[in-house]
């Protein structure tokens, strides 16, 4: 295990990482942009969810990589990777049996974004997260749900908008346990150090 941990902050990985996050993001961000083209400026912010969870990684690494934290971004990190990364899991999985049939793009999306809630967890031990920082998150975090599923700026999905009322209380207690997955990988297992 401890060679893993070597594996996962030597600077080719870090740099490796932090290049394919880059990747992602900006793929993430264009595949958001017929969804923004059609999105009132004052929500704009809070559309591109997993992009904007893999923008707060980026940061991360990019930390990382200077040998420092930045642990309001670390618990940005962790909360919306986790939380985006599963819930764009169980959304393509729902449009496969809703639909029937599911296309290469949601096979991809369903793997990236899996690795993003992993990657969200396995770099926890570095992190260096305070209450006020998952707070923080929290508000962030719960905030986005009530602009998704009140105000309807959530991520569309074929024929997902039929469930939207399930899908919106589903994601608020996957925000809820995203958090408390925070607190505990931040707050109760132990810390490691960047060498």
């Amino acid at each position: 295990m401890n060679q893993l941990f070597t594996y996962l902050t030597h600077k080719s990985f870090l740099t490796l990482l932090l290049v394919i996050n880059v990747l992602g993001t900006i793929y993430g961000y264009i595949w958001y942009l017929p969804q923004l083209e059609r999105t009132e400026p004052h929500f704009l912010i809070f559309v591109p969810d997993s992009p904007t969870a893999s923008l707060f990684f980026c940061f991360v690494v990019a930390a990382f990589l200077m040998k420092r934290n930045w642990p309001l971004m670390e618990a940005l990190a962790l909360v919306t990777l986790f939380k985006y990364g599963i819930w764009a899991v169980v959304m393509n999985l729902l449009t496969l049996s809703v639909s029937g049939d599911l296309s290469w793009q949601g096979y991809m999306l369903i793997g990236s974004h899996f690795a993003m809630a992993v990657q969200g967890i396995l770099y926890s031990p570095y992190y260096r997260v305070k209450v006020w920082h998952i707070m923080a998150a929290a508000i962030w975090t719960l905030h986005n749900d009530i602009i998704d599923y009140v105000f309807m700026q959530f991520p569309v999905y074929s024929q997902l908008h039929l469930y939207i009322r399930e899908i919106g209380y589903f994601t608020f207690w996957l925000s809820i346990l995203s958090l408390l997955l925070c607190y505990y990988f931040t707050r109760k297992v132990e810390r490691r150090y960047l060498v």
